[in-house]
């Protein structure tokens, strides 16, 4: 669990470090423009990172699975070269995912001058400028959705299906507890990821209004990675040990400090 937390807070940092900078320069300087080839960059990285978070959301769904419903053979199971398996596998596949978006954008022939109703270079929005074939972008569009959207969700899905069944057959609510917080982090981010990314396809497919699209988007391209830490920390009982060690020592010290400031002040008025 803690080699995919790192690896899912790494691809977070890119996630984040694709598009925040670029914002925060155009708030500053009040200008949005951004040159064909920074456009098809960002991207590019966007489309890489964002898979990566997907497939590895993924993964840990996979790895909680093993946890609770085969908890003997977890070790067996998930040893360290089919962990670094899978996350190999999430980063050829977001790779390839990158190159096909890549390609079909370099199709694009209305690309000048253009406005998009988003903070970056949103690959759905990039898409529907394609003025020659629109046909053949739709057909991309639908592919891409099935194979790197609905293929990861319907993994997610089957392993909390076999999660809860294995959860109601436990006979103790306390045993029920413990074995469905193991996974309440996870499932917490993978509503928060899943569910702003489906409301923004859903906004600028449905809707007219283009500040629930962009509002929506910030919420899963940055406050959501920001949020996967605190949730880890605070749902997570390792971490919420590890953090009151570490504040029982800034107690002891911050006692240790006035009384010996205390000692000191005596000191010094008997001199």
């Amino acid at each position: 669990m803690y080699f995919f937390l790192c690896n899912l807070s790494l691809v977070d940092m890119g996630f984040t470090t694709t598009t925040v900078p670029k914002m925060i320069v155009g708030i500053l300087t009040h200008s949005t423009a951004i040159s064909y080839t920074g456009c098809l960059t960002q991207m590019s990285v966007f489309v890489l990172f964002g898979c990566m978070d997907d497939f590895l959301l993924t993964v840990m769904a996979y790895d909680r699975f093993v946890a609770i419903c085969h908890p003997l053979h977890y070790q067996v199971i998930m040893n360290s070269h089919r962990c670094g398996f899978l996350v190999s596998v999430s980063l050829w596949a977001s790779l390839l995912d990158s190159l096909l978006q890549n390609l079909m954008i370099l199709q694009v022939t209305c690309f000048t001058g253009v406005e998009i109703c988003n903070f970056f270079c949103d690959p759905s929005q990039i898409l529907n400028l394609n003025c020659s074939d629109i046909f053949s972008s739709d057909i991309f569009t639908y592919i891409v959705s099935i194979i790197y959207g609905f293929l990861p969700m319907s993994g997610i899905l089957l392993s909390y299906y076999k999660i809860v069944s294995s959860i109601l057959r436990i006979p103790s609510p306390g045993g029920r507890y413990k074995a469905f917080s193991t996974c309440g982090s996870h499932l917490t981010v993978v509503c928060l990821f899943y569910g702003t990314a489906i409301g923004v396809y859903l906004s600028s497919a449905f809707s007219g209004s283009a500040g629930k699209g962009v509002l929506a988007s910030l919420v899963y391209t940055v406050v959501t990675p920001m949020l996967n830490p605190f949730i880890y920390s605070l749902r997570n009982r390792d971490m919420k040990k590890s953090m009151q060690r570490v504040r029982n020592k800034l107690v002891l010290f911050q006692c240790l400090s006035y009384a010996f400031g205390l000692h000191g002040k005596s000191i010094n008025t008997m001199h």
